[in-house]
């Protein structure tokens, strides 16, 4: 009994580690591998930003971003000086390891409607783990393309995976026509669980056109 105690101890503890080196993975290795994406996609912003002349309206190719590529960039205040990622078109599991994601077909930041974003709560440098900090009237503002849109946080609440009408241009009243510009960010909940959906929506408070 003692030899079997002795080799299920020594087998235990490889797979222990082999546990221990992958759970660090999931939290310090997929966070380089976005932090890489986002020095290269915020880069690509502040030239796209650089080039327009703050005068001519929305920039080319606004409405025309590809899968993975840049949209626009996040900041957010309440959560840190440093608090910025470079937000990608696209919410699959190639375009959110690169940063949060916007779901195509919902509004474009400042447009009249719904602009839904999605990101990691723990993995992938975590962009929305600290949204449940957020409070009503806090500023979230958002650098696009044609102008810089700075939102409001009106609510925040938890959901079931199933209500996807927080994500409805009007949220929570399908088929209504958009009257006002928000923005619903959505990640899991709680922590290391996708049981539920933490959601913070915004209204847009702010419009700010792009100068050198």
């Amino acid at each position: 009994m003692r030899a079997v105690t002795r080799v299920i101890g020594e087998l235990c503890l490889p797979v222990g580690l082999v546990l221990l080196l992958f759970y660090a993975y999931l939290l310090w290795g997929t966070s380089a591998e976005t932090e890489r994406e986002q020095r290269v996609l915020q880069r690509r912003l502040g030239e796209v930003f650089g080039r327009h002349d703050g005068h001519a309206g929305p920039g080319p190719g606004l409405g025309a971003v590809r899968l993975g590529d840049a949209l626009a960039l996040l900041r957010i205040p309440r959560l840190g000086a440093h608090y910025r990622f470079a937000v990608v078109e696209g919410v699959g599991p190639a375009e959110l390891r690169k940063g949060p994601g916007h779901y195509p077909g919902t509004a474009l930041p400042g447009q009249l409607g719904n602009f839904v974003l999605s990101g990691h709560r723990t993995t992938y440098a975590a962009p929305f783990n600290r949204i449940d900090e957020l409070r009503r009237g806090d500023d979230i503002v958002v650098d696009a393309r044609d102008a810089r849109y700075t939102y409001e946080v009106a609510r925040k609440e938890v959901v079931d995976p199933g209500e996807v009408d927080v994500v409805d241009p009007v949220p929570d009243h399908p088929g209504r026509r958009p009257t006002t510009a928000m923005m619903t960010m959505t990640t899991c909940h709680p922590e290391f669980s996708a049981a539920q959906r933490l959601i913070v929506q915004s209204v847009l408070v702010r419009r700010e056109e792009r100068h050198h």
